[in-house]
């Protein structure tokens, strides 16, 4: 497999990632630095917004020209395929936050998902059918805004990706009195699995994706 395979991702802070392919960038849930950190500097060719909060839609600090796909549908950039499904902020059908959009991604032969603000704490049989099969998971694991640890271990659970990697907790610097979120560690607590060291990035390949178990990778935010 070539180099130009290698898929490689770098979490922004909050829900934000860039996922670089061969072809293309793509950056989701680009966020205001109203929220306590600041967001890099960062070009893509396509930005994916879950919804309209100033905490995931600041496309315009975004370099470049990008497309850019905030809502439901089906959408290809350079090669990448994105398809948006329709969730809950929260677990009241949308009355105390409105709604979210699932975000499906095939790249470099993977499927990526990237579940932005979810606040259901069970999908639905639609929402199951465009998540199973992530090769790559992007769950928030905070709660309050977006479901919680343990909502998030029993959806991992149900979809069994080959990676799961958290996002949308407390971080250094991340407005504390805006966002009483839970940090990493009730995350791995209720995963049950070892911290381990955090990546800077993930540089990964179809071919060294697990194959026995779902693994955990905690990245450093760049932010």
């Amino acid at each position: 497999m070539s180099a130009k395979s290698i898929m490689i991702i770098t979490w922004l802070g909050h829900s934000c990632f860039k996922i670089q392919t061969s072809n293309a960038i793509i950056l989701t849930d680009p966020y205001d630095n109203g929220i306590g950190i600041r967001l890099p500097k960062v070009t893509a060719d396509l930005v994916l917004v879950s919804h309209d909060h100033d905490d995931h839609s600041n496309v315009a600090a975004v370099s470049g020209t990008p497309y850019v796909a905030s809502s439901p549908g089906e959408y290809e950039v350079r090669g990448v395929f994105a398809h948006g499904l329709s969730a809950f902020h929260d677990n009241s059908n949308g009355s105390e936050r409105g709604v979210s959009t699932l975000f499906r991604i095939e790249a470099e032969d993977m499927k990526l998902v990237h579940l932005g603000d979810l606040g259901q704490t069970k999908l639905t049989d639609e929402q199951f059918e465009h998540c199973n099969g992530a090769d790559i998971l992007f769950i928030p694991v905070g709660g309050h805004n977006t479901i919680d640890a343990k909502a998030a271990v029993d959806i991992i659970t149900q979809l069994e990706p080959r990676i799961v990697i958290p996002m949308h907790y407390k971080i250094p610097g991340l407005d504390a009195k805006r966002f009483p979120i839970d940090g990493i560690e009730t995350f791995i607590k209720q995963m049950g699995v070892a911290t381990g060291s955090q990546e800077d990035k993930l540089k990964i390949v179809k071919k060294d994706l697990p194959q026995e178990e779902t693994k955990v990778v905690i990245l450093k935010p760049a932010a």
